[in-house]
C-alpha cells in the first residue's frame, strides 16, 4: 500500500498530511480553502510512497525555518533524504548520498528512492496557493484513472462529489466503534455492503479529513514530538502495536511494503497481523456522551424485578447509584490509555487530551454468589437510557453458556455473541457478548464494559487486554469488574477507598463458605516414589468418599496426575477414579461422568478451577505451597466445594509440607467474607 504525503500552510505553520486519495484531498481543500485563510498553500512533492515510510515522515515531522520559501526541488530533497533515514532503520540515521538514487534493500530485489516516488506518468508535484488557479498537474491528477481500492469515478463532478459523501457516511456508520485492520475491513464490508468491498480508500479518505475516522498504521514507532527517524532504540523506542498496545518485537521481509525488517505484533496475531505497513482503521460510536443510570432506584424494587437475595439486591443498587454517576474528569495516564495517541470529542477524532477517564467499579461476589444475575439490573439500567453494553468474559465457554442467559433476560434487546470462529463478528447490538480478546476489534465503542472473572486467563496479569478493554469504553463511559479473587492491586485499591466496590459475601443459598483445613502432608514428587508418604492423604480422602462425597483433587503439575491415579485407583478399590488436565482431550466427556457421579474422585489442575459446579463435592489442593497455586487460585479451587444448597459445608483440605503466605491469604479471605455476611445478617446458619 502507497500513500501520497503533502505539506499544507495555514498562514501561520506548517502540518503535513497523508492520504489514500489523493484527488479526495484536492477536492476538500478547494471546498475548505477559507479554512486555510488567504494564503493557504498545498506543496505536493512526491507521488505516493510506502504506506510505513508515509506515515513515519507525517508522525515525526518538524518544521523547518524558510519552509515556506522552499522550491519544489527542495522539498523533493526533504522528502528523499527523510526516506533515507528511513531505510537504515534500527534509529541509525544518514542522509541521502545522491537525491533521489538512495539505495534501498527490499527483500529479492532492490528500489530506489528515487524510483519509490517517481510517477510513471512522469510525475513533477506541485505547490498550489489555493486561492489561485490550479496547476496543471491537479487537473491531470484529476482526471487519471482512480486505482486500486479507490472509487472510481469523476470525482470533480457534483455527482461523483455527491456519490463519495453517501459513501463516507456509509463507511463512517459501518465502522463506528470498531479497530479494524484493512483486512477487516474489507470482510465487513464483503458481508454488510458488498458494492463497497475493494473500493473504500476514497470514502475513508474523506471520513478521516472530516475527523471522523483515524487512519494510522498498525504498528508504529513510539516517538517523541520532533524527533524523526524510523524507529528509536531501547525500550522506549520500541514500536507499539496501535491495535493492542504491546511492544511490536517482530521483524520479517515483508512482501506488502518490501522492508527487509518490518516490524509487526505477536501479541495479537490470532486476530490478523497488526505491521509497520499494515493501515488501522478507528472511529468512535457516535458524538454522544456515554448514558447514565436513571437515580433513585430502591433496593426492594431491584429485588423484586430480579429476583435477587439481599447480599445480592445491596450490591447491585451500590452499582447501579455507580452507574448514575456523571463522570470523572481524569488522567489517560491513571485510566491505562497512555499508549493510545487519540480521544473522541463531538463524534470527531481529536488529539491527545481527552477531559474524562472511565470511572471503575469492583463486584466482589465469593464463588456461587451468583454474579450473572447481578449484573442484570445493571445492563438494564444502561440499555433503557438508549445506551450500548459490552460483557466481556476470558472464556468461550463462558461466552456460550451465557449467552442463552441473557436471551432470555433481554428478549427485546439485539444481543452480539463474539468468540473466535463466530458468524457474528461484524454485526452490531446494544448488548454485546464476547471473549477478552475480541475486545481488540471495538474503539470507544460502549457506555458500559463489564468484565467478567478479572482475575481469570487470560485476562490477569495481560496488560494488552487490559488495553484492549480501556480501549472498548468511551472514555467517559463506566467499568464494572466481577471477581470472586480480585488481584492484590485492586483489593488495595478497595481498602484504601480510591476504588468504588461493594462485595457479596454470601452465597445464594446463604450458608458460609467452607474454611480450609491444612494437614501436613509431603510433596506429591516424594509421595509419588513412595506411596506410603500418601497415606495421611488418603485417610482423609476415604472420609469424603464415604460421606458420598464428590471429590475434587487438585495438582500442581500435569505428569503428577496419571501416576497419582494409579495409586489412588490401588488404594480405593470400587471407586472410580479419572485424572483430566488442559492436555486431555476427553476433558469434557469426565467432567459431565463427574457431575453425573459415575466418576467419584477427579485429580486435575487449575483448569477446572473455575466454571465447574458439581453438587455435594469435597475438594483436596495437593502440593498447596507450590508457587503456581497463587492466593486467587486457593480461593477458586477451594470455592468449588459447598456449593449446592443440599450440601453447604463442603469440606476444603490445603495439604501441603509448608504453610505458605498464598495460603493464609486464602484463608484469611474466605473468612472474612463470612464474618462480613454474618455482620450483615445475610447467613442462615447451619
Amino acid at each position: 500500500m502507497r500513500l501520497a504525503v503533502y505539506g499544507l500552510w495555514n498562514g501561520r505553520s506548517w502540518t503535513i498530511k497523508r492520504s489514500l486519495d489523493m484527488r479526495v484531498d484536492v477536492l476538500w481543500w478547494v471546498r475548505n480553502r477559507e479554512k486555510l485563510g488567504r494564503s493557504g498553500k498545498m506543496v505536493f512533492p512526491s507521488d505516493a510512497i510506502a504506506f510505513s515510510h508515509a506515515l513515519e515522515i507525517g508522525e515525526t515531522f518538524a518544521e523547518q525555518a524558510g519552509m515556506g520559501n522552499w522550491s519544489l526541488d527542495e522539498w523533493h530533497a526533504w522528502v528523499i533524504e527523510l526516506l533515507g533515514e528511513a531505510s537504515v532503520g534500527a534509529g541509525k540515521k544518514r542522509k541521502a548520498e545522491v537525491p533521489g538514487r538512495v539505495d534501498l534493500s527490499f527483500g529479492a530485489g532492490a528500489a530506489s528512492l528515487g524510483d519509490s516516488i517517481s510517477n510513471q506518468n512522469g510525475f513533477a508535484g506541485w505547490i498550489w496557493n489555493l486561492h489561485e488557479a490550479a496547476p496543471d498537474d491537479v487537473h491531470r491528477l484529476l482526471a487519471e484513472p482512480a486505482g486500486a481500492g479507490r472509487m472510481d469515478a469523476a470525482l470533480h463532478t457534483a455527482g461523483g462529489m455527491a456519490e463519495l459523501d453517501g459513501q463516507a457516511v456509509l463507511l463512517n456508520q459501518l465502522l463506528q466503534g470498531r479497530s479494524l485492520l484493512a483486512s477487516e475491513v474489507d470482510a465487513l464490508l464483503e458481508e454488510m455492503a458488498p458494492w463497497l468491498a475493494g473500493a473504500w480508500f476514497s470514502a475513508a479518505q474523506l471520513a478521516s479529513l472530516q475527523g471522523r475516522l483515524a487512519l494510522d498504521a498498525g504498528v508504529a514507532a513510539d516517538a517523541r514530538p520532533g524527533e524523526r527517524g524510523p524507529l528509536r532504540l531501547g525500550r522506549q523506542g520500541l514500536p507499539r502495536c496501535r491495535r493492542c498496545g504491546s511492544e511490536a518485537t517482530g521483524r520479517t521481509a515483508c512482501a506488502a511494503c518490501g522492508r527487509a525488517d518490518c516490524a509487526y505484533c505477536e501479541a495479537c496475531l490470532a486476530l490478523g497481523r497488526s505491521r509497520a505497513c499494515s493501515l488501522l482503521l478507528r472511529t468512535a460510536a457516535g458524538g454522544h456522551p456515554a448514558v447514565r443510570a436513571a437515580a433513585g432506584q430502591s433496593t426492594a424494587a431491584v429485588r423484586g424485578r430480579w429476583g435477587l437475595s439481599a447480599a445480592q439486591g445491596d450490591a447491585a443498587c451500590a452499582a447501579l447509584g455507580f452507574l448514575a454517576e456523571p463522570p470523572r474528569r481524569g488522567s489517560a495516564e491513571r485510566s491505562g490509555r497512555k499508549w493510545w495517541p487519540l480521544a473522541v470529542h463531538a463524534g470527531h477524532i481529536q488529539p491527545v487530551g481527552k477531559p474524562f477517564a472511565p470511572s471503575r467499579f469492583l463486584l466482589w461476589a465469593v464463588t456461587g454468589a451468583g454474579k450473572t444475575e447481578m449484573i442484570f439490573p445493571l445492563l438494564s439500567s444502561i440499555l433503557e437510557q438508549g445506551g450500548r453494553v459490552l460483557v466481556a468474559t476470558p472464556r468461550r465457554d463462558v461466552v456460550l453458556e451465557l449467552a442463552p442467559r441473557l436471551a432470555k433476560a433481554f428478549s427485546d434487546t439485539r444481543i452480539v455473541t463474539l468468540y473466535g470462529g463466530s458468524t457474528e463478528r461484524w454485526q452490531a447490538g446494544e448488548l454485546t457478548l464476547a471473549t477478552t480478546h475480541q475486545l481488540m476489534r471495538f474503539y470507544q465503542a460502549f457506555d458500559l464494559v463489564v468484565i467478567d472473572e478479572l482475575d481469570a486467563f487470560p485476562y490477569h496479569n495481560d496488560p494488552m487486554l487490559a488495553f484492549a478493554a480501556q480501549n472498548a469504553c468511551k472514555p467517559d463511559g463506566k467499568f464494572v469488574y466481577l471477581s470472586a479473587t480480585p488481584p492484590r492491586p485492586l483489593q488495595r485499591e478497595a481498602v484504601r477507598g480510591t476504588l468504588q466496590h461493594a462485595k457479596v459475601p454470601v452465597r445464594f443459598h446463604g450458608h458460609p463458605l467452607p474454611v480450609p483445613k491444612r494437614i501436613s502432608v509431603k510433596s506429591i514428587e516424594q509421595c509419588l516414589r513412595q506411596p506410603l508418604l500418601l497415606k495421611r492423604l488418603t485417610e482423609v480422602l476415604r472420609q469424603s468418599l464415604e460421606r458420598d462425597a464428590q471429590v475434587f483433587l487438585f495438582v500442581s503439575r500435569i505428569r503428577h496426575i496419571d501416576p497419582l491415579v494409579r495409586i489412588l485407583c490401588r488404594t480405593f478399590d470400587g471407586y472410580r477414579i479419572e485424572g483430566t488436565s488442559s492436555e486431555d482431550p476427553l476433558r469434557a466427556a469426565k467432567v459431565v461422568s463427574f457431575r453425573e457421579r459415575e466418576i467419584r474422585l477427579l485429580v486435575t489442575t487449575t483448569i477446572l478451577e473455575r466454571g465447574v459446579t458439581v453438587p455435594r463435592s469435597d475438594v483436596f489442593i495437593a502440593d498447596a505451597d507450590s508457587g503456581l497455586f497463587d492466593e486467587a487460585s486457593l480461593v477458586q479451587m477451594a470455592g468449588r466445594a459447598g456449593r449446592s444448597s443440599e450440601d453447604p459445608a463442603g469440606r476444603v483440605i490445603f495439604a501441603s509440607p509448608q504453610w505458605t503466605i498464598s495460603q493464609k491469604r486464602a484463608v484469611q479471605q474466605i473468612v472474612g467474607m463470612n464474618r462480613i455476611a454474618r455482620k450483615n445478617g445475610y447467613l442462615k446458619e447451619l
